[in-house]
């Protein structure tokens, strides 16, 4: 029997908005050294990524009210962020923006890493 069909929904879940999450992150620091190095935003791949853990992760939180249309919200405005301070990447506003973030992000991060950790404990 494989690992996929061992694997609780509840740690699939969680796994999959963490790597959402991380992806976010990923995303908003792209952005950030955009304007760094010069290099190009976005890279296919990446973006593929992303597209297909958003998806995933709808999937999975169909079936709650509340939850998918919060995740919706919060990866819409993390784009919408990225996008703007590509734009106008020497903007001081945009760039703080794009710092609260992250930080939300690095928190929703670690947050559900720890509980990870505690369902795979069980």
């Amino acid at each position: 029997m494989s690992q996929e069909t061992l694997t609780p929904e509840h740690i699939k879940i969680t796994e999959t908005l963490l790597r959402l999450y991380v992806l976010l992150s990923q995303y908003l620091d792209r952005c950030l050294a955009c304007d760094e190095k010069g290099a190009p935003l976005s890279e296919e791949e990446f973006q593929k990524h992303l597209r297909e853990t958003r998806a995933e992760a709808a999937n999975w939180l169909s079936t709650n009210r509340i939850v998918p249309e919060k995740v919706e919200q919060e990866y819409e405005r993390v784009l919408k962020s990225g996008d703007a301070l590509s734009k106008n990447p020497q903007d001081a506003e945009l760039k703080a923006q794009v710092d609260k973030e992250r930080e939300v992000l690095r928190v929703k991060t670690v947050a559900l890493s720890d509980l990870l950790a505690v369902f795979r404990s069980l």
